[in-house]
């Protein structure tokens, strides 16, 4: 059994044949656990922003006494960003 085999698939893709602004998360976060690197950030270039807004996400819940939103919004903006851009580079470039 492979952690492959309980991946959700995308509805946007699956029922509109369109991709959606997150496809290749689950891939790229699985090629970043495997070491690939490069690969990951080739399916998806936000996967690095994402991982680095979770792990802060998870400090700002343990770690009470700080305040760790306006890094937690900025890193919000600019994962968006690079979704947005990389969807319009992937689909019309």
């Amino acid at each position: 059994m492979k952690i492959e085999d309980f991946m959700l698939s995308c509805p946007s893709k699956k029922y509109l044949g369109i991709e959606c602004f997150g496809c290749g998360t689950q891939r790229a976060v699985l090629l970043v656990f495997q070491g690939k690197f490069t690969e990951a950030f080739y399916m998806f270039p936000a996967v690095y922003t994402l991982l680095l807004f979770f792990c802060i996400a998870a400090i700002n819940f343990i770690d009470k006494k700080r305040n760790y939103g306006s890094l937690l919004i900025f890193l919000a903006i600019i994962n968006s960003l690079i979704m947005v851009f990389s969807y319009f580079y992937k689909n019309y470039f």
